[in-house]
């Protein structure tokens, strides 16, 4: 024999709908739109590239400039003859200029002597150091031409006047020699040390 099913009397008695009313719909759950793959990978598992647009590329950062550097005085190299030329052209200039503006005045000449003996010695080659000592009296002696006057007299009364000179000057001609003096012999020093300390980095250590 056939057994009719039985609703579970929970739900209640089945109730059909008016007629001329329709049966109300359940609603309808919203559509969820597919989500993308993830980034590498494909929908089937597989690995695959990124679809994302390459970066622009970045344009080179440049460093700021450093800080221009203070700019140094001039530190020129002279010869022994170089050293020389200089010195006995620049105090012949200082004794034409004394002469013209200061009336030949032998102290003036004398002070303008010794910065020149401190630059000749500075500018002197490493190789000519000891020329500088003996060029600075020579170029005092040049300039002192213009400064030194004896008379009115023809060449035999201005050489009277420029050992005159040399006489009565010779503390500005002693001290700007020794100022000479001293600059080579602290240059040659620094120069020795420099040397022994290249050499003893060299020497393979045991």
């Amino acid at each position: 024999m056939e057994q009719h099913r039985t609703r579970p009397a929970q739900y209640g008695p089945r109730r059909d709908p008016a007629p001329g009313t329709s049966k109300p719909s359940r609603p309808s759950r919203p559509v969820r739109p597919p989500l993308p793959p993830q980034a590498g990978r494909t929908a089937a598992g597989g690995v695959a590239r990124s679809t994302r647009p390459d970066r622009p590329a970045r344009a080179p950062q440049r460093r700021p400039a450093a800080p221009s550097a203070v700019r140094r005085p001039p530190n020129p190299r002279l010869t022994g003859l170089g050293s020389g030329l200089f010195c006995g052209a620049v105090m012949l200039v200082v004794g034409l200029l004394t002469e013209a503006l200061f009336g030949a005045s032998q102290t003036v000449y004398g002070v303008l002597y010794l910065p020149v003996c401190v630059l000749t010695a500075l500018w002197v080659r490493e190789g000519n150091l000891f020329i500088a000592p003996v060029v600075v009296p020579i170029a005092f002696a040049v300039g002192m031409v213009p400064v030194a006057k004896e008379g009115e007299g023809g060449a035999l009364d201005r050489l009277m006047g420029m050992v005159t000179a040399l006489a009565t000057q010779a503390g500005w001609l002693y001290g700007g020699t020794l100022a000479a003096c001293v600059i080579v012999l602290v240059r040659r020093v620094r120069r020795v040390r420099a040397v022994n300390r290249r050499l003893a980095r060299s020497r393979p250590r045991p």
